[in-house]
């Protein structure tokens, strides 16, 4: 952590680290109070919130070629990203994609701590940017909301708890509807508010436990799932190191800590830190930054924003708590590109490579044909053996697609079972048997790889590879 061992011993202990700060020594919930923030960064947080929420309920009305931008229709194992489809068979791309991103996060954290926390996550900027308005708005700031929780029940306490809750549901009502948009689809949505609810009993449960998830998390839960649940605050302490960027307070400069005037009557020498705990009561999780890095803190800047103002009042200079690593402030330095991070950057850059050239060659109809199993070869007349496959077929495009095939490289031919070709839905999946008869003096082997051309129509859009059992091995 952030404290070298003089200023530990000159300050504080680490008492604070043996339990949560959300939780008092006998493991209760200690609900937290945050103080309205103000200040150049909020206000910053506050227009990226903005765009944000545009993109968050815009996004599933965007669609690309009659598909949505993005969908994860986990329950029919149907994923569309940027318009393009990907089901079971490419899997392994979403799980390359899913390990990119994890290094992306390693590299991230190791140069900029929990910027993202602060910044980006939806958790943070629905609680802080959303609902904790609605609140300020219903209960006043962070005093007025104490002094409403020690009152006794009244009207106008009831009045206000009652409006700030049907607030809160309704808010996550609309959320868990474009939370559904992204799994079924904005069109699937639409029709459960427009037809009966008869036709739609899986879908309307469905939003209504959408809805109690987001509101019980934001209306009591809150902090608690950046704190408790969320295991990148958790890892934090290991993907960080003395040259991560973090939330810092200069110890170095605010110690030690009091009222300036005061001390220098005792004759003390004071740091710029007038104990005023402003970015105590600001920090959402109830964190005091100036104990140093904390599981708890967030990123949010909050406390920059209060302690900045406090300066100014003061006639200090800006930036006791400001955004550095643990090095700049112990020793002056600055970030470091370190030897962890250039790792974490070729490995990264890797796999990207990897993944772009798996999205380049995937084909739009991915075909797999197998032999019937439990089938040997048949004879069919006196010079030629048959096999039967079987071949499965996943269109990824946005059109039927009458898929033909056609033996290539050797003698012989196809009889398919049923029509010449097997039609492959749009964003479907299709299926059909048939059977491949070659001549005996063109088998050489037991079993003989064969190759077999895919066609719509004359077009031909690609080739798969099979394996033809024989009677050579049998005869010898």
């Amino acid at each position: 952590m952030f404290n070298d061992v003089e200023h530990l011993n000159e300050i504080h202990t680490e008492e604070f680290r043996d339990r949560i700060n959300t939780v008092d020594e006998h493991g209760n919930r200690k609900w937290i109070y945050a103080q309205k923030p103000k200040g150049k960064f909020y206000n910053i947080r506050t227009l990226l919130s903005i765009f944000y929420f545009v993109i968050f309920f815009g996004t599933p009305f965007i669609e690309v070629g009659d598909r949505p931008l993005f969908l994860f229709n986990i329950p029919s194992a149907k994923f569309i990203l940027f318009g393009k489809i990907f089901w079971p068979q490419d899997f392994f791309i979403f799980g390359l994609t899913m390990v990119s991103f994890i290094f992306f996060i390693f590299l991230f954290t190791a140069a900029f701590g929990r910027l993202f926390c602060g910044w980006a996550c939806p958790q943070t900027n629905f609680m802080e940017m959303m609902f904790r308005k609605i609140e300020y708005w219903v209960l006043g700031d962070a005093p007025a909301q104490k002094q409403l929780s020690k009152s006794p029940w009244n009207t106008n306490k009831i009045f206000r708890y009652s409006l700030k809750h049907i607030l809160f549901y309704l808010l996550s009502f609309v959320i868990a509807n474009f939370f559904l948009s992204y799994i079924i689809g904005m069109k699937e949505v639409i029709k459960i508010a427009e037809d009966p609810l008869s036709e739609h009993i899986v879908g309307f449960f469905s939003l209504l436990i959408f809805s109690g998830v987001f509101y019980g998390v934001y209306a009591f839960f809150r902090e608690q799932a950046c704190i408790v649940v969320c295991p990148y605050g958790r890892l934090q302490g290991v993907l960080m190191d003395r040259n991560s960027m973090i939330v810092a307070y200069d110890y170095k400069r605010g110690e030690p800590r009091g009222n300036a005037k005061k001390k220098q009557a005792e004759g003390i020498t004071t740091g710029d830190c007038i104990d005023c705990h402003q970015c105590v009561r600001v920090c959402p999780t109830g964190i005091d930054i100036r104990n140093g890095v904390q599981m708890e803190c967030v990123g949010c800047t909050a406390c920059i924003d209060a302690c900045n103002g406090i300066m100014d009042k003061i006639g200090k200079p800006r930036g006791l708590i400001r955004y550095a690593s643990e090095n700049s402030i112990a020793n002056g330095e600055r970030l470091h590109y370190t030897d962890r991070m250039k790792l974490y950057t070729l490995v990264l850059a890797i796999l990207l490579g990897v993944l772009s050239t798996l999205l380049i060659t995937r084909k739009d109809v991915d075909v797999t044909i197998m032999r019937t199993p439990g089938m040997l070869y048949q004879e069919v007349g006196k010079d030629s053996i048959s096999n039967l496959y079987n071949l499965k077929a996943v269109n990824k495009t946005l059109h039927d697609v009458p898929l033909t095939i056609k033996l290539e490289g050797i003698n012989g031919r196809i009889e398919t079972i049923g029509n010449s070709y097997i039609r492959i839905v749009k964003e479907g999946q299709g299926s059909g048997s048939f059977f491949i008869v070659l001549p005996k003096s063109v088998i050489k082997e037991r079993s003989s790889h064969l190759k077999i051309g895919l066609y719509e129509g004359d077009k031909r859009i690609g080739s798969t590879k099979t394996n033809f059992l024989g009677p050579i091995a049998i005869e010898e």
